[in-house]
Protein backbone atom coordinates (compact mmCIF):
# COMPACT_ATOMS: atom_id res chain seq x y z
CA UNK A 1 0.00 0.00 0.00
CA UNK A 2 1.34 3.22 -1.11
CA UNK A 3 1.64 5.92 1.31
CA UNK A 4 0.26 9.51 0.64
CA UNK A 5 1.51 12.91 1.04
CA UNK A 6 0.32 16.41 0.84
CA UNK A 7 3.25 18.49 1.07
CA UNK A 8 2.16 22.35 1.24
CA UNK A 9 5.84 23.83 -0.76
CA UNK A 10 7.86 22.79 -3.18
CA UNK A 11 10.80 22.25 -1.36
CA UNK A 12 8.70 19.59 0.93
CA UNK A 13 7.76 18.26 -2.24
CA UNK A 14 11.11 17.22 -3.64
CA UNK A 15 12.57 16.19 -0.50
CA UNK A 16 9.71 13.49 -0.52
CA UNK A 17 10.80 12.55 -3.45
CA UNK A 18 13.75 12.40 -3.42
CA UNK A 19 14.00 10.58 -0.03
CA UNK A 20 11.20 7.90 -0.63
CA UNK A 21 11.84 4.06 -0.16
CA UNK A 22 11.21 2.84 -3.43
CA UNK A 23 9.47 4.50 -6.20
CA UNK A 24 7.46 8.06 -5.57
CA UNK A 25 5.04 9.15 -7.99
CA UNK A 26 3.88 12.91 -8.06
CA UNK A 27 -0.23 13.64 -7.97
CA UNK A 28 -1.48 16.34 -10.49
CA UNK A 29 -4.82 15.02 -12.46
CA UNK A 30 -4.44 11.45 -11.98
CA UNK A 31 -6.07 10.62 -14.28
CA UNK A 32 -3.20 8.31 -15.63
CA UNK A 33 -1.69 7.51 -12.28
CA UNK A 34 -5.26 6.21 -10.70
CA UNK A 35 -6.04 4.43 -13.59
CA UNK A 36 -2.20 2.55 -13.31
CA UNK A 37 -3.01 1.85 -9.43
CA UNK A 38 -6.21 0.14 -10.22
CA UNK A 39 -4.84 -1.93 -12.35
CA UNK A 40 -1.74 -2.43 -10.55
CA UNK A 41 0.45 -1.81 -12.92
CA UNK A 42 2.10 0.68 -11.16
CA UNK A 43 2.63 0.24 -7.01
CA UNK A 44 5.10 3.17 -5.81
CA UNK A 45 5.99 3.30 -2.15
CA UNK A 46 4.68 7.42 -2.49
CA UNK A 47 2.14 9.41 -3.64
CA UNK A 48 3.14 12.75 -3.34
CA UNK A 49 0.13 15.24 -3.84
CA UNK A 50 0.92 18.39 -5.24
CA UNK A 51 -1.94 20.18 -5.32
CA UNK A 52 -1.35 21.82 -2.05
CA UNK A 53 1.71 23.51 -3.20
CA UNK A 54 1.36 26.89 -2.81
CA UNK A 55 5.15 28.02 -4.46
CA UNK A 56 4.57 26.31 -7.57
CA UNK A 57 4.36 27.94 -11.08
CA UNK A 58 0.87 30.11 -12.11
CA UNK A 59 -1.03 27.35 -14.23
CA UNK A 60 -0.15 29.53 -17.41
CA UNK A 61 1.96 32.95 -17.64
CA UNK A 62 1.80 34.71 -20.92
CA UNK A 63 4.25 36.64 -21.95
CA UNK A 64 5.54 38.34 -25.65
CA UNK A 65 8.09 36.20 -25.93
CA UNK A 66 6.78 32.65 -24.11
CA UNK A 67 4.38 31.02 -22.93
CA UNK A 68 4.93 29.49 -19.68
CA UNK A 69 2.49 26.12 -18.57
CA UNK A 70 2.90 24.91 -14.20
CA UNK A 71 1.59 21.74 -13.63
CA UNK A 72 -1.61 22.42 -12.54
CA UNK A 73 -2.72 23.51 -15.78
CA UNK A 74 -5.40 21.30 -16.61
CA UNK A 75 -5.99 20.22 -20.67
CA UNK A 76 -9.21 22.33 -20.79
CA UNK A 77 -7.84 25.51 -19.21
CA UNK A 78 -4.99 24.86 -21.57
CA UNK A 79 -7.85 24.60 -24.43
CA UNK A 80 -9.48 27.71 -23.58
CA UNK A 81 -6.58 30.14 -23.21
CA UNK A 82 -7.33 32.53 -26.02
CA UNK A 83 -3.36 32.74 -26.99
CA UNK A 84 -2.38 29.42 -27.07
CA UNK A 85 -5.43 28.71 -29.40
CA UNK A 86 -3.79 31.95 -31.34
CA UNK A 87 -0.18 30.43 -31.61
CA UNK A 88 -0.27 26.86 -31.15
CA UNK A 89 -2.54 25.25 -33.02
CA UNK A 90 -1.45 22.13 -33.58
CA UNK A 91 -1.29 21.59 -29.49
CA UNK A 92 -4.86 23.25 -28.79
CA UNK A 93 -6.12 20.63 -31.64
CA UNK A 94 -3.85 17.50 -29.98
CA UNK A 95 -5.29 18.32 -26.44
CA UNK A 96 -9.08 18.22 -27.79
CA UNK A 97 -8.47 14.16 -28.50
CA UNK A 98 -6.84 13.72 -24.85
CA UNK A 99 -9.47 11.45 -23.42
CA UNK A 100 -12.98 12.84 -22.57
CA UNK A 101 -14.58 16.39 -21.47
CA UNK A 102 -14.11 14.52 -17.77
CA UNK A 103 -10.81 13.79 -18.10
CA UNK A 104 -10.04 16.87 -20.07
CA UNK A 105 -11.16 18.97 -16.92
CA UNK A 106 -8.66 16.75 -14.80
CA UNK A 107 -5.39 16.10 -16.92
CA UNK A 108 -2.34 18.09 -16.67
CA UNK A 109 -0.51 18.88 -19.54
CA UNK A 110 2.48 18.31 -17.56
CA UNK A 111 1.50 14.96 -16.56
CA UNK A 112 0.62 13.71 -19.62
CA UNK A 113 3.96 14.65 -20.87
CA UNK A 114 5.41 12.99 -18.08
CA UNK A 115 3.36 9.89 -18.46
CA UNK A 116 5.70 9.50 -21.56
CA UNK A 117 3.73 7.22 -23.79
CA UNK A 118 4.72 6.94 -27.73
CA UNK A 119 1.11 7.87 -28.57
CA UNK A 120 0.59 10.12 -26.25
CA UNK A 121 -1.36 13.09 -28.40
CA UNK A 122 -0.04 16.44 -27.29
CA UNK A 123 3.80 15.34 -27.26
CA UNK A 124 4.13 15.79 -30.85
CA UNK A 125 2.70 19.29 -30.58
CA UNK A 126 5.04 19.93 -27.97
CA UNK A 127 8.09 18.87 -30.30
CA UNK A 128 6.88 21.32 -33.21
CA UNK A 129 6.25 24.29 -30.91
CA UNK A 130 9.87 23.47 -29.64
CA UNK A 131 9.10 23.26 -25.90
CA UNK A 132 11.12 22.65 -22.88
CA UNK A 133 10.85 21.63 -19.93
CA UNK A 134 12.12 22.41 -16.31
CA UNK A 135 13.12 20.11 -14.08
CA UNK A 136 13.33 20.55 -10.54
CA UNK A 137 15.54 19.02 -7.28
CA UNK A 138 17.50 19.85 -4.30
CA UNK A 139 20.26 20.86 -6.78
CA UNK A 140 18.00 23.99 -8.49
CA UNK A 141 16.58 23.75 -11.58
CA UNK A 142 17.73 22.24 -15.50
CA UNK A 143 16.38 23.12 -18.38
CA UNK A 144 15.79 20.41 -21.55
CA UNK A 145 14.37 20.68 -25.04
CA UNK A 146 11.11 17.98 -25.19
CA UNK A 147 13.00 16.15 -27.94
CA UNK A 148 15.73 14.65 -24.94
CA UNK A 149 13.10 15.30 -22.27
CA UNK A 150 11.59 11.81 -23.89
CA UNK A 151 13.30 8.89 -23.55
CA UNK A 152 11.12 5.54 -24.19
CA UNK A 153 7.62 4.08 -23.03
CA UNK A 154 7.41 5.67 -19.23
CA UNK A 155 10.54 7.18 -18.96
CA UNK A 156 12.18 10.94 -19.15
CA UNK A 157 14.60 12.44 -18.08
CA UNK A 158 12.94 13.48 -15.08
CA UNK A 159 14.38 11.02 -12.39
CA UNK A 160 13.94 10.04 -8.81
CA UNK A 161 13.89 12.91 -6.54
CA UNK A 162 13.11 15.63 -9.46
CA UNK A 163 10.12 17.45 -10.39
CA UNK A 164 8.55 18.46 -13.59
CA UNK A 165 7.64 22.62 -12.73
CA UNK A 166 6.83 24.03 -16.09
CA UNK A 167 7.02 23.96 -19.94
CA UNK A 168 7.59 26.73 -21.85
CA UNK A 169 6.68 27.08 -25.16
CA UNK A 170 8.06 30.17 -27.29
CA UNK A 171 6.29 32.55 -29.02
CA UNK A 172 6.10 31.19 -32.99
CA UNK A 173 8.05 32.58 -35.81
CA UNK A 174 5.85 35.32 -37.44
CA UNK A 175 4.61 33.91 -40.53
CA UNK A 176 3.78 30.30 -39.33
CA UNK A 177 1.74 27.94 -38.43
CA UNK A 178 0.76 23.97 -37.18
CA UNK A 179 -2.14 21.42 -37.62
CA UNK A 180 -2.61 18.02 -35.94
CA UNK A 181 -3.70 15.00 -37.29
CA UNK A 182 -4.63 11.91 -35.82
CA UNK A 183 -6.16 8.00 -36.24
CA UNK A 184 -7.83 6.00 -34.11
CA UNK A 185 -9.61 2.08 -34.36
CA UNK A 186 -12.71 3.90 -32.73
CA UNK A 187 -13.74 7.60 -31.38
CA UNK A 188 -13.77 7.88 -27.67
CA UNK A 189 -10.78 7.21 -25.79
CA UNK A 190 -8.94 4.89 -27.50
CA UNK A 191 -4.72 5.88 -27.91
CA UNK A 192 -3.96 7.08 -31.13
CA UNK A 193 -2.72 4.43 -33.81
CA UNK A 194 -0.54 7.10 -35.76
CA UNK A 195 -0.39 10.94 -34.93
CA UNK A 196 1.18 13.89 -36.43
CA UNK A 197 1.71 17.65 -36.05
CA UNK A 198 3.29 19.82 -38.20
CA UNK A 199 4.50 23.55 -38.54
CA UNK A 200 5.39 25.38 -41.63
CA UNK A 201 7.30 28.40 -40.73
CA UNK A 202 7.87 31.79 -44.02
CA UNK A 203 10.65 30.09 -45.82
CA UNK A 204 8.30 26.51 -45.96
CA UNK A 205 10.37 24.65 -43.58
CA UNK A 206 8.39 21.78 -42.16
CA UNK A 207 8.58 20.25 -38.83
CA UNK A 208 6.78 16.97 -38.18
CA UNK A 209 5.83 15.75 -34.25
CA UNK A 210 5.18 11.89 -34.75
CA UNK A 211 3.33 9.85 -32.44
CA UNK A 212 2.78 5.71 -31.97
CA UNK A 213 5.06 5.27 -34.51
CA UNK A 214 8.52 4.94 -32.40
CA UNK A 215 9.61 4.00 -28.89
CA UNK A 216 8.50 7.80 -27.98
CA UNK A 217 7.21 10.68 -29.53
CA UNK A 218 9.72 11.60 -32.77
CA UNK A 219 10.93 14.87 -34.16
CA UNK A 220 11.72 15.33 -37.89
CA UNK A 221 12.25 18.26 -40.25
CA UNK A 222 12.70 18.95 -44.23
CA UNK A 223 13.32 21.84 -46.67
CA UNK A 224 10.38 21.03 -49.41
CA UNK A 225 12.49 21.82 -52.72
CA UNK A 226 11.57 25.34 -53.29
CA UNK A 227 7.79 26.29 -52.16
CA UNK A 228 6.22 22.82 -53.29
CA UNK A 229 5.26 21.46 -50.08
CA UNK A 230 4.21 18.18 -51.80
CA UNK A 231 7.49 17.18 -52.06
CA UNK A 232 7.71 13.81 -52.06
CA UNK A 233 11.13 12.93 -51.95
CA UNK A 234 12.04 15.26 -49.09
CA UNK A 235 8.76 14.06 -47.25
CA UNK A 236 9.56 10.26 -47.52
CA UNK A 237 13.51 11.20 -46.26
CA UNK A 238 11.86 12.82 -42.94
CA UNK A 239 9.71 10.01 -42.28
CA UNK A 240 12.67 7.62 -42.14
CA UNK A 241 12.98 8.54 -38.53
CA UNK A 242 9.47 6.50 -38.24
CA UNK A 243 10.13 2.80 -36.63
CA UNK A 244 6.77 1.53 -35.82
CA UNK A 245 5.63 -1.91 -34.60
CA UNK A 246 2.49 -4.05 -35.05
CA UNK A 247 0.37 -4.50 -32.38
CA UNK A 248 -3.30 -4.52 -31.74
CA UNK A 249 -4.04 -1.07 -32.95
CA UNK A 250 -2.23 -1.39 -36.37
CA UNK A 251 0.66 -3.39 -37.78
CA UNK A 252 3.69 -1.65 -38.53
CA UNK A 253 3.01 -1.65 -42.55
CA UNK A 254 -0.54 0.45 -42.24
CA UNK A 255 1.20 2.74 -40.00
CA UNK A 256 4.07 3.35 -42.59
CA UNK A 257 1.49 4.47 -44.74
CA UNK A 258 -0.80 6.30 -42.42
CA UNK A 259 2.17 8.30 -40.80
CA UNK A 260 2.58 9.56 -44.50
CA UNK A 261 -1.12 10.30 -45.28
CA UNK A 262 -1.20 12.33 -41.96
CA UNK A 263 1.89 14.39 -42.37
CA UNK A 264 0.49 15.26 -45.72
CA UNK A 265 -2.43 16.53 -44.61
CA UNK A 266 -0.93 18.24 -41.40
CA UNK A 267 1.26 20.27 -43.52
CA UNK A 268 -1.22 21.30 -46.41
CA UNK A 269 -3.26 22.70 -43.01
CA UNK A 270 -1.00 24.11 -41.42
CA UNK A 271 0.34 25.89 -45.21
CA UNK A 272 -3.63 26.94 -45.68
CA UNK A 273 -3.69 28.60 -41.88
CA UNK A 274 -0.38 29.95 -43.03
CA UNK A 275 -1.61 31.62 -45.96
CA UNK A 276 -5.27 32.51 -44.57
CA UNK A 277 -3.41 34.85 -41.45
CA UNK A 278 -1.15 36.49 -44.48
CA UNK A 279 -3.97 37.61 -46.12
CA UNK A 280 -6.08 38.49 -43.25
CA UNK A 281 -2.90 40.87 -42.19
Amino acid sequence: MAKYYRPANLADALAALASASGSAYPLAGGTDLLVGLRHRRIEPSLIVDLKGITDLPDPIEVTDAVVRIGPTLTMAALIANPTVRQWYPALVEAALTVGSVAIRNRASLIGNSCNASPAADTAGALLVHDASAIIASHDGNRTVAMDDFFLGPRRTLCGPGELVIRIDLPRPAPGSSSAFQRLTRRRGVDLATVSVAASVDRDHRVTLGLGAVGPRPLRAEFEPRGCNLDDGAALTQALEVAAPISDIRGSRKYRLATVRVLAKRAIRTAAQRRHDRKEAS
